[in-house]
């Protein structure tokens, strides 16, 4: 059985469905040069450093990646540019936005999602209070798993980040980090493709153990 809910007492429900690489695509949401600028909750560093991870082990797994943004010639500024050495073809066929802020209310975004014919979704986004939580709680109101990498995303404000990570939770996605995620979907370190996964894990994502 892939899929498991689990009753807590608060009568609130996690949803516990399995993503593997055969089932899941990556999301990431105006990871910009500009808007990167605004995490102030973690480590501006951290946070790009665990989203190009994301956007690697996609790349290994061979994971469907839909990539947007918002305004490019504006302040918000173009996506990352390691984004485009490591994923060209998502990069270049990526979502602008002109001003829809909850992406998933995009045409063009919300048909390049369900054109990935995957059902269970990795959300980061920038800025987690704006761009990640309205599209995170609009894609589990329209049944689809989401886990939302909240080390690959961040917010302007410690309380802003916190009041959307629970709107998040509350709705039904579930917030995970890089570490997590890879562990999760590498399933067996011993694969070739989980040893690729293990070597982006202690290059990009762990901290030094020396």
């Amino acid at each position: 059985m892939e899929r498991f809910i689990i009753q807590f007492k608060n009568n609130k429900k996690m949803n516990t469905a399995k993503f593997t690489a055969e089932n899941t695509a990556l999301l990431l949401i105006d990871h910009q040069v500009g808007t990167m600028k605004l995490i102030k909750n973690i480590p501006l560093e951290e946070a790009e450093r665990k989203t190009l991870a994301l956007a690697k082990m996609a790349k290994v797994l061979n994971i469907p990646v839909v990539l947007t943004s918002s305004q490019e010639y504006a302040a918000q500024g173009p996506l990352l540019p390691e984004l485009a050495a490591i994923l060209p073809d998502a990069f270049e066929k990526r979502i602008k936005r002109e001003g829809t802020v909850n992406c998933w209310e995009h045409k063009g975004f919300h048909e390049a999602v369900l054109a990935t014919g995957k059902k269970n979704l990795i959300m980061a986004g920038v800025t987690t209070d704006v761009c990640l939580v309205f599209p995170a709680i609009s894609a589990v109101e329209e049944g689809f798993n989401v886990q939302a990498v909240m080390d690959a995303s961040g917010s302007p404000f410690n309380q802003s980040e916190d009041l959307s990570q629970q709107r998040m939770a509350k709705a039904g996605a579930v917030l995970t980090a890089t570490n997590t995620l890879m562990a999760e979907i590498a399933q067996d370190w011993a694969r070739p493709e989980g040893g690729e996964l293990l070597g982006i894990l202690f290059k990009d994502v762990l901290p030094s153990m020396a």
